[in-house]
């Protein structure tokens, strides 16, 4: 997985609305097993892969198909999206070491800065920054108390933003439309 531009056909060019979606995916469960690892290069434990499978075979039952994907660099998120990449189509892909210790502002200036041909965005990073931007970026709401309380290792959020710009994506200003959790889902 490596950065590349992101491109858009005209057939996308023709067809824009002004809802962007945007997928939040925490990695899911990593092996402590080796101490002398640091922290980035941590593996996914075998529940973790097993974990990012479910949530792979949900996005594709749901219809998850974004045309991007930001992930962090850290070895346990590369693996979770190389067992969900298969589920979500053939997006591009962006791999950033920014993403691995951002907080929630960090990584709400990083989504402002998102392409606005892309009307679907994967994000795929670490607590506690996820949480975070979920949190900032959810209006009130059911769903947004039960994130509020755990954003577990593995767990999928898509929010909804009645925007055409990602630049515009404002705090409180979209709809938790979905909260995954991979241990719900068989």
């Amino acid at each position: 997985m490596t950065r590349r531009p992101f491109a858009e056909s005209q057939a996308q060019l023709s067809y824009r609305c002004c809802v962007k979606r945007l997928f939040l995916l925490r990695h899911a469960k990593s092996a402590w097993d080796d101490p002398a690892l640091r922290d980035r290069d941590r593996p996914l434990a075998p529940r973790g892969r097993k974990a990012a499978k479910r949530v792979g075979r949900w996005a594709k039952q749901h219809g998850v198909t974004p045309q991007l994907v930001v992930c962090s660099s850290a070895i346990r998120a590369k693996q979770t999206l190389q067992r969900v990449l298969p589920s979500i189509g053939e997006p591009d892909v962006w791999v950033e070491v920014t993403l691995y210790a951002a907080g929630g502002e960090t990584l709400l200036s990083r989504i402002r800065a998102l392409p606005d041909e892309a009307d679907e965005v994967m994000l795929v990073g670490h607590n506690p920054g996820l949480t975070e931007v979920l949190l900032l970026l959810a209006a009130p709401g059911k769903l947004r108390k039960r994130a509020a309380v755990n954003v577990p290792t593995g767990a999928l959020a898509e929010l909804e933003a009645d925007v055409a710009r990602w630049a515009d994506v404002a705090p409180g200003g979209a709809r938790l439309a979905e909260f995954v959790l991979p241990r719900e889902l068989k």
